[in-house]
């Protein structure tokens, strides 16, 4: 049993973050057309982590966030290592999945999943510290500002991140691409943060009334 309400919200915002994160790892390795560029499509569940990303740096700190940060690239460098050996244990005759098709779903380059867990860290701790630095200067109102400041400046990292050390630095887009591409992620990215911000407020709204609920 949760020991308060306050353990129990962490645990679900944990739960929904890491969740999220590890979806976006696996279906990352998929490249869609977005105009001229081209687009991972691991970047859809990512505004579900932008928003427990915020509201666990609003009830949970600096810290809460960090631990859980670490946490979730211990886990998806997890989920590559089962997935590793899955790839190489070769698929029965009456599968309706081949070891082919296996692999080529899930069976991602070592670069991708490097540049993958190098993004998120450093992604994740420029957003907590942005986060804080702003908070400190405008308390409890403008929480538009912290939530989607944070993530317009940490996601600029993170998109050029992952594209430069999975497909730039291996040559298999050249630099023209990488740079466009990275703008575009990116811009699609901003984009989605700022639609989403009403539902900071909503998180905002539904955890302060459950934690107020009968005490906390």
């Amino acid at each position: 049993m949760f020991h308060n309400k306050k353990d129990t919200v962490y645990v679900v915002l944990a739960g929904i973050f890491i969740t999220n994160a590890l979806v976006a790892e696996l279906i990352g390795g998929k490249l869609i057309d977005v105009g001229s560029a081209v687009m991972s499509i691991g970047i859809l569940p990512w505004p579900v982590v932008f928003v427990t990303t915020d509201l666990i740096n609003e009830y949970f700190g600096e810290k809460g966030v960090k631990k859980l940060s670490l946490i979730t690239a211990g886990l998806i460098a997890y989920t590559f290592f089962i997935l590793f050996f899955a790839i190489k244990i070769p698929s029965s005759e009456i599968s309706s999945v081949n070891s082919n098709q296996f692999k080529a779903v899930f069976g991602q380059s070592q670069l991708i999943i490097v540049g993958s867990i190098v993004a998120f860290l450093a992604s994740q701790l420029i957003d907590v510290t942005i986060f804080h630095f702003v908070k400190k200067r405008t308390g409890n109102k403008m929480i538009w500002l912290r939530s989607t400041g944070s993530t317009v400046i940490s996601q600029l990292f993170d998109s050029f991140i992952v594209l430069g050390i999975a497909f730039w630095l291996p040559g298999i887009m050249d630099f023209k691409t990488y740079i466009i591409s990275g703008f575009t992620g990116y811009t699609v990215k901003l984009v989605i943060a700022i639609l989403m911000t009403p539902l900071i407020y909503l998180g905002h709204y539904l955890i302060q009334k459950y934690l107020s609920k009968d005490g906390k």
